[in-house]
This record gives structure tokens, sequence and C-alpha cells, in this order.
């Protein structure tokens, strides 16, 4: 596979597409951005530009951008592609055909999909060895994580070469060794959104006093240290032993208590309802309080060497 990453292909303007677009001209890589609408293409260089002063980027990194209305077009030129489409199995299937045939043979094809494992797709390609998926966190250009997922055809080489590519790319990648809906993370959070929907649902707990307990508590210590981890230091000397010991059979009764809410349309409305009179309606000022108080708390994981606590991803 091509290791030498000079040259990235972004194929989907939206959100995802233009963070990862921001990321690697923030590294001094050329990028070839494709989206078939106009109007994507248009919001897209003003979303790269502020994404790029949120990473303090050099004044003149946005001229590394080239965007083309061809997936295919994009790809001819690429040391890698990332496609951060719609999340439709169809769609990709028939993309993934048409970026393999456009790509060079040793270039890693990587999927932005938050549920789908690359096997659903890589077998409508020529060279399904070097497809996988490389699932960021948004917004990709701030959040270190991605996830790497290989499918049944997916070589040891192009899975070596995307962890190479993510760390290049500042990224902290994880090496997801099953395929499964929703990978590893996205399935953490949909099983504390199981039980936060249902406490709402229930009565419990308001939607801003929920968003609140878990922001100031666990959510805090969980930035810095996993739930393990965390639990670990939690059991003094005894450590996760005696975290187990002690906690563990209360934990399955509440485990046991853990029940499966519908999400029908009153739960729906509850939620949104809860959210909005949470935010109220400054949805893009707390968004960049958090973006801003993201970047400090990256810098201070950092100093502290707690960015690559819990774990080696290598």
């Amino acid at each position: 596979m091509k290791t030498d990453m000079q040259v990235v292909a972004i194929v989907g303007a939206g959100a995802i597409g233009c963070s990862w677009a921001a990321l690697a001209l923030a590294h001094g890589m050329a990028v070839h951005l494709a989206d078939p609408n106009d109007s994507a293409l248009d919001r897209a260089r003003g979303t790269i530009s502020a994404h790029l002063a949120d990473l303090d980027a050099p004044a003149d990194a946005g001229s590394g951008l080239t965007v083309h209305h061809e997936a295919t077009a994009a790809a001819g030129m690429a040391d890698l592609v990332i496609e951060s489409g719609p999340e439709r199995l169809d769609f990709k299937r028939e993309l993934f055909a048409a970026l393999d045939a456009a790509a060079a043979p040793d270039v890693v094809l990587a999927s932005s999909s938050s549920g789908f494992g690359p096997s659903s797709f890589q077998d409508a390609c020529m060279h399904p060895e070097r497809v996988l998926v490389a699932h960021p966190f948004n917004p990709p250009h701030l959040i270190p994580l991605v996830e790497i997922v290989g499918g049944r055809s997916t070589s040891a080489e192009t899975i070596d070469t995307a962890m190479t590519a993510m760390r290049t790319l500042g990224r902290r990648p994880i090496r997801v060794n099953a395929e499964l809906p929703g990978h590893v993370v996205n399935r953490l959070q949909a099983a504390l959104w199981r039980e936060a929907y249902d406490l709402v649902g229930r009565g419990a707990i308001s939607v801003a006093d929920l968003d609140l307990a878990v922001a100031n508590g666990p959510g805090l210590r969980w930035a810095l240290l996993g739930p393990i981890a965390t639990q670990h230091l939690s059991g003094g000397p005894g450590g996760m032993a005696h975290v187990l010991e002690h906690l563990g059979p209360p934990m399955v009764e509440w485990w046991n208590d853990l029940r499966e809410p519908e999400l029908d349309p009153e739960l729906t409305a509850q939620l949104v309802s809860g959210v909005r009179e949470e935010l109220g309606g400054a949805d893009d000022a707390v968004r960049a309080r958090r973006d801003e108080a993201l970047r400090e708390l990256l810098a201070l994981k950092s100093r502290v060497g707690l960015d690559g606590a819990g774990g080696d991803d290598a």
C-alpha cells in the first residue's frame, strides 16, 4: 500500500468531509474534495476556512484545496481516499466500485461510515483488500479518535497503512477487531443514550439535568481516562479487583433493571423539546464554546501526559 500521503481525496463535502479536508490541509497535504452538489462545494470553502482557523493552520493552508464534481477525478489523483458520503449501503457499494476503478491499486480506500462494516461494500470492488472503515468522531478535525475496521477481504497491510496515515494526521486510531453495527464507540454511546432516554421518558430526570449530571460527573473523568481505567482508579489500592468484588453484584442488579425504551413520537417530542429548552436556541454559540473547550482540553491532556492514557494504539 502507498505510504507517502501527500495527496488526499475527500468524497463528500458535508460536515464530516469538510472537517477531514481541513485536517489534511492543516498537515500540509493537498486535498481534492469531491461533491456533485455546487452549493455544497460553495459552502465547503467557508466551512474549511473556519476549521483551519480552529487548528491555527498557516494562512496559506487553504491553497492546497481543489474541488471536483466527480469523485473519480479526485480519487485518481490521491495517495489516500476518504469517503464521507450518505449512510446508504446501495450508495456506498456503487461509489466504492467507481473509486476502486479510478484510484491506483496501492491506494487505501477508507469509508467514514458510522455503522456499516467494510464487508458490506468491499465486494463491489476489484481490489477489496484495500477497502476499510476509518470512522472519525464529529468534528474530526478536533476529536482525535478514529476507529479502523477491516472487512473479510481487507489485508493486514491495508490496516497498518491506515493506522499510520491516521497518526500522520495527528489522530489516535484504534483497531476494531470485529465488524459490528455501529463499530465500538457508537455502541457505547447508544448504550448510554438508551438509558438516558428511558430515564427522561419515565420522568426520573429532565433532559437538562441529565446532561448536567453527565457533563459535571462521569463525563469529566471519562474525558481524561476511559471508563474501565476510571473504575480501576476508584478502587484505591485494590483497584479493579476491589471494585468488582464490592460493587460488581449491585452493578449486575442495575443491569437487570435497565429497560428498553420505545422511541415513540411522545418520547421523541419530549427529548426534542427538552434539549431546545436546555440550549435556548443558542446552538451555534454553544457549539463554538464546546469546540474552544475541546481544543484547550486536548492541549491540557497532552501537556500532562494523558493524551494516550489507557492504552497503546501501536
